[in-house]
């Protein structure tokens, strides 16, 4: 009597569904299979947060049951920017923010495989400039990382990369104190979170309006804040901005650029 083998039935829908979304995760932020779930059940339920009750429901009932039942909404929309995001996010997945935030960008982008790009499109209505990097449509940001930027500035200014990140830290505090808020704001987006913190303090001092400022003042106040001599801070300076150039988008770079007098060209220039 020929041996019978039993069959395992064929996976639904829903849970071919399931897989393909975790499948993404694990691929886009280079997880196995439990940490790949853990990311998006956190990156779900902390977005969930973040979204009007309405947003969250509609992005849920395009998903997996599975999926959906980690963005159910909590009733109002937290107002917290893509740094507080990405804490939460680090907090409950106990990672660092680098972590973090590659683990949301793969959970966005299985998102964006999984429900309508008009659903995709409502939630960035949604969500602040911040968010723009971790999205997974529209105009796609690639951001520098924050070590290769440190790198490119050390090698610029001729120091270490200790040095390099006190140089960074001190010129754009003082260019957000210099810029716009909504500027400001538009760099968030295209940069680092290692480097979200100096330009909220620079625009935290200027109350988000521009404040005046000449080039020799602007170098004195990196100075000050770098703990290193004028001519030093003037050629950091230099190193940075020539970095930040190459880190935006050049409608960025001519958008913030617009805001500066002429006198600030001699370090505004290609390095």
């Amino acid at each position: 009597m020929a041996e019978q083998h039993a069959t395992q039935p064929a996976p639904s829908t829903e849970e071919a569904a399931y897989e393909d979304f975790i499948r993404v995760v694990q691929d886009a932020a280079g997880l196995d299979r439990a940490p790949a779930q853990r990311a998006a059940r956190v990156v779900l339920q902390t977005l969930a947060e973040r979204l009007s009750a309405g947003q969250a429901r509609d992005i849920a009932a395009q998903l997996p049951p599975d999926l959906a039942a980690w963005l159910g909404p909590n009733g109002r929309a937290e107002p917290f920017d893509v740094d507080e995001f990405l804490r939460r996010i680090a907090e409950r997945e106990q990672v660092d923010l680098k972590a973090a935030e590659r683990h949301a960008r793969a959970v966005f982008l299985a998102l964006g495989r999984t429900v309508s790009s008009q659903e995709i499109a409502d939630m960035a209505a949604e969500l602040p400039k911040g968010f723009a990097p971790l999205l997974p449509s529209g105009e796609r940001i690639e951001v520098m990382q924050a070590d290769v930027f440190i790198e490119r500035v050390a090698e610029r200014a001729g120091v270490a990369p200790d040095a390099a990140l006190r140089a960074i830290n001190a010129a754009l505090e003082t260019l957000a104190e210099r810029i716009s808020g909504g500027e400001v704001e538009d760099l968030l987006a295209q940069l680092p979170p290692e480097f979200h913190e100096p330009l909220r303090r620079g625009d935290a001092l200027s109350n988000g309006a521009a404040r005046k400022m000449t080039l020799e003042q602007f170098v004195r106040h990196v100075a000050e804040r770098e703990g290193v001599a004028p001519d030093e801070a003037r050629t950091h300076t230099r190193a940075v901005l020539a970095t930040l150039r190459e880190a935006v988008t050049p409608k960025e770079w001519f958008d913030m650029t617009s805001q500066l007098p002429q006198d600030y060209t001699v370090v505004l220039a290609r390095a």
